[in-house]
């Protein structure tokens, strides 16, 4: 089932120590600001809910993971302020995700782009399958995964960022991304991965649970200036996005 809810859908179950996090947009799981500011906000909520050991970030329907930022809001910032606003959504995501007292596993069962990208590589560990292709499609229209880049480079590294982020048009698979350690794992099919996904949940929230949250802490180690790099990033990435360039590039891209 995928959502016809114009600002999306989010929805949390608790279950045995797993709270099930799941986002739906109708334009392949993008985000608008309204459901990136909920998605922050309800992390925070799980970080300090005891009843929560492990948390598992999944998307809705069988199409796209997450095609990232919304195209309609994009083209609809009209001055700095704004757009330093709309990607700073992103920027708070990942900072919720990094600073979320449990760890976080994500269900990828689908294609991937821009800030799914993002969110994917914020994920303490993550499975997919094989249709779990990636693209950072930002520099094509005249921007850059500015705000995501160091989630995704602690996972994959520089090199391959750069692969992936000058090779504008070109996806990369999902094989690609579990040898570049982006995914743990890589399915043949979604039930596969669920599968798997229960199996290995369910352990994780058999563990003490002081130790999986410093584990949290040591995984992350050497991020707490992302506080203040991800909102200088929203910011460049707020003004190129009001460029001639961006403006037409968008524009002929939702035609």
């Amino acid at each position: 089932m995928t959502t016809d809810r114009p600002n999306g859908t989010l929805y949390t179950k608790i279950e045995s120590k797993i709270a099930t996090l799941e986002f739906g947009h109708p334009a392949s799981n993008s985000f608008p600001s309204e459901l990136l500011q909920r998605l922050t906000d309800e992390l925070n909520a799980l970080s300090n809910n005891p009843e929560v050991t492990i948390i598992l970030l999944k998307s809705e329907g069988e199409g796209a993971f997450c095609a990232g930022a919304s195209f309609d809001e994009l083209l609809a910032v009209s001055n700095l302020e704004q757009g330093a606003k709309f990607f700073s959504g992103f920027a708070n995501v990942i900072n919720a995700m990094r600073k979320c007292s449990k760890l976080i596993v994500g269900r990828i069962h689908g294609k991937a782009v821009g800030g799914g990208v993002g969110l994917a590589s914020a994920c303490d560990y993550a499975m997919a399958t094989v249709d779990s292709a990636i693209k950072l499609s930002e520099l094509a229209i005249g921007i850059g995964p500015f705000v995501i880049e160091p989630a995704v480079s602690r996972k994959i590294g520089k090199a391959a960022l750069a692969e992936m982020t000058l090779a504008a048009h070109e996806w990369q698979n999902a094989y690609w991304a579990k040898e570049k350690g982006l995914y743990a794992k890589v399915f043949d099919n979604v039930k596969d991965l669920d599968n798997e996904l229960d199996l290995f949940c369910s352990k994780l929230a058999s563990y003490n649970p002081e130790a999986l949250s410093e584990m949290k802490k040591v995984l992350w180690e050497g991020t707490e200036k992302w506080d203040t790099l991800l909102p200088e990033r929203a910011a460049i990435s707020g003004r190129l996005v009001l460029s001639d360039f961006t403006v037409k590039a968008l524009t002929q891209f939702k035609k």
